[in-house]
Formats: structure tokens, C-alpha cells, sequence
């Protein structure tokens, strides 16, 4: 069976097609179009009328790309930029008028669920209770769990682009040090209850997953990823200490010339170090393994354990009801 799905964040539209194969996504083609909505919308601002054109562009492409490699109608999802947006059914129904794609938001809670469930798969059952982290454009996810699935989740808005919007002034120029501290006391702030539920479960592994942690993880040492997925990569707590300050101390211009800062992310960098450094010093964990499956894969993974109509309840419930948090609890009584 062939499978795709389509995920729109923050900077970029991504398609993964796979093959199912002994109940694993293996993937046969990647593809990406950059949108970069996150530096076209405020957070929780509206997405406006150029920002949805492209968008409606992307998805298209996207959708034609997956039905040419053997993978029509895959699952669609936007990740925070667009579920805070006050104009988000307007824009979802829009894309899918205009290009057939069922294209949904999902809570961030949910978002948690199905990245704790593909790092849960790729990390196997012997790394025992998991701790998860995952920085996005709009949001933190932090999920904790001993089986399939998490038995505790979190979404907090302390994304890479959201912060940089907020506390960094769009992040081109260097941080000063009283940003950088008001960055980390709002971060330290949001987390404080979370990280004391991480730090009480007592997690033995913990991973990191997201295209921020891995760009950090590359510049605090780990393998490039021309090594491919199967090389361990880890990164320390008292590295991203050191790599906050050496990225604050730059422009955008400069760190994108650092290992593993690409371009378009330069800019949100010292945030997502900020996040992530705060983070696992509150949750107590001196360093993570940086994950390569996320919520991608767990969204192929649920469908091939489950076929298409579990997609078709999420998107339902997801955008159409007032409260989505039941689907968080649906997705979360499936964990036997």
C-alpha cells in the first residue's frame, strides 16, 4: 500500500509518500514548498489574502505530486500558524474548494499524540517511559508516556517564530542579553508545571524531535544528515547552554553560516535554542536523542493500523466543533 501525507507549517509545505511495508512507512519520495508563512502572519493574526493564494498554490502542487507517485487524497494537516489564526475555516475551506485536499487543523495536543507515537515506533519499546519535546513555528509540544501512546501531553505557544515575533524583534539583528532574559523568563514561566510533571514521571529516555532541535543538534556536534537516519545523534544540555549565547551574539546573516543553520531558519534560532536549553534544564534532562520520526510519521502509521476513516473522524471533529479537545481524548483511549 502506498501512502502519502501533507504537512503545512510554519516556513514550509512538506510531502512524504510511502510504502507500507510490515506495518512501516518507508518513504519513497520528499518533497517541499516554502511559504514561509510564519513572516507573513502575526501570532494570531489573520493569514492574509497573498499568504492563502500561495498556500492554495502549495497544497495543490503537493496533492498532484503525491497522486503522480501512486498516493491520491493523503491526509492533510497545518500545524499552529494557521489553528491560532482568527480567519483559520475561512482559510481551510478555501484550500479545500479550490484544491480537493480535506486540509485540517489539529489540536495541539494531538499534534503531541501522534509525534509521541512515531518516536514511541522508531525508538522501540527498550527505551522505557519517554519524555518527547518538539518545537515548532507557533508552539511547544512536550508529551510523556509508557506505551503507545502518551499518557500526558502538552501544547504551550512557545514556538521558534512566535518568540522571535515577540521578545527578538523578527530576529535578524543579534539579542541583546535583556532579551534573551525576558525570552527565558516567559519560557520558564509557561513551562514550570509542565517540567515538574516531566521531572515526577521520571522519563529513562528522552527525544527531541522538529526541524529546530535538529539544526541545533547539528551545531552543538551531531552527524550531518548525509550520514542518514540510523546514526545516533545526541545532543547535551550543557551544549545548547553554550550555543544560546554564541548564537545571540550574531545576526541572522551570520548564523546561517553556523553547521547545521540553514537560511530561512536563522532568524528563529536563538529562540528555539532558548526553548529547547529551558526546557530541558526544567524538565531535568541532560540531553535528548534527536528523533527523525515525528508527527508525519505517526500520522502513517495510524492510518495504516487504522485504514483512512480515523483521518475522517479528526477532521471532523478538529475544525467543525467548537471544543476539539474531545478528539485529543479519543486519540489517547486507543493506547492499548
Amino acid at each position: 500500500m502506498r501512502i502519502g501525507v501533507v504537512d503545512v507549517g510554519s516556513k514550509t509545505v512538506r510531502l512524504m509518500v510511502a510504502d507500507e511495508e510490515g506495518g512501516v512507512p518507508l518513504p519513497v519520495h520528499t518533497a517541499k514548498w516554502r511559504l514561509r508563512l510564519s513572516e507573513q502572519v502575526e501570532p494570531g493574526g489573520a493569514i492574509p489574502e497573498e499568504a492563502v493564494e500561495q498556500l492554495v498554490a502549495a497544497v495543490s502542487e503537493a496533492a498532484g505530486t503525491a497522486e503522480r507517485w501512486g498516493a491520491p487524497a493523503p491526509p492533510a494537516f497545518a500545524t499552529a500558524v494557521v489553528r491560532a489564526a482568527p480567519n483559520r475555516r475561512e482559510v481551510l475551506r478555501t484550500v479545500r474548494a479550490r484544491t480537493g485536499v480535506a486540509l485540517c487543523t489539529l489540536p495541539g495536543e494531538v499534534e503531541a499524540e501522534l509525534t509521541f507515537l512515531g518516536a514511541r515506533r522508531w525508538m522501540g519499546w527498550r527505551s522505557g517511559p519517554l519524555a518527547l519535546l518538539d518545537i515548532g513555528g507557533g508552539s511547544l509540544e512536550v508529551a510523556f508516556g509508557r506505551g503507545r501512546l502518551p499518557g500526558f501531553v502538552a501544547s504551550l505557544p512557545l514556538g521558534a517564530a512566535r518568540l522571535t515575533h515577540e521578545f527578538l524583534g523578527g530576529g535578524a539583528d543579534p539579542a541583546s542579553p535583556e532579551q534573551v532574559r525576558e525570552l527565558r523568563r516567559r519560557v520558564r514561566h509557561q513551562l514550570r508545571d509542565v517540567a515538574a510533571r516531566i521531572r515526577w514521571e521520571g522519563p529513562r529516555t528522552a527525544v527531541a524531535t522538529s526541524r529546530t532541535f535538529q539544526q541545533l543538534g547539528r551545531l552543538c556536534g551531531a552527524a550531518p544528515g548525509r550520514h542518514g537516519p540510523f546514526v545516533e545523534r545526541r545532543m547535551r544540555c550543557a551544549d545548547l547552554g553554550d550555543a544560546v549565547g554564541r548564537l545571540a551574539a550574531l545576526s541572522a546573516a551570520e548564523r546561517s553560516r553556523l553547521p547545521g543553520i540553514s537560511a530561512p531558519r536563522a532568524a528563529q534560532s536563538v529562540a528555539g535554542a532558548v526553548v529547547g536549553h529551558t526546557a530541558m534544564k526544567l524538565t531535568g534532562l541532560d540531553s535528548v536523542t534527536l528523533c527523525p520520526w515525528a508527527i508525519r510519521e505517526g500520522i502513517l502509521l495510524r492510518h495504516i493500523e487504522e485504514g483512512p476513516s480515523w483521518w475522517t473522524e479528526v477532521v471532523r471533529h478538529s475544525d467543525e466543533a467548537a471544543h476539539p479537545t474531545p478528539v485529543a481524548l479519543r486519540l489517547a483511549s486507543t493506547s492499548g
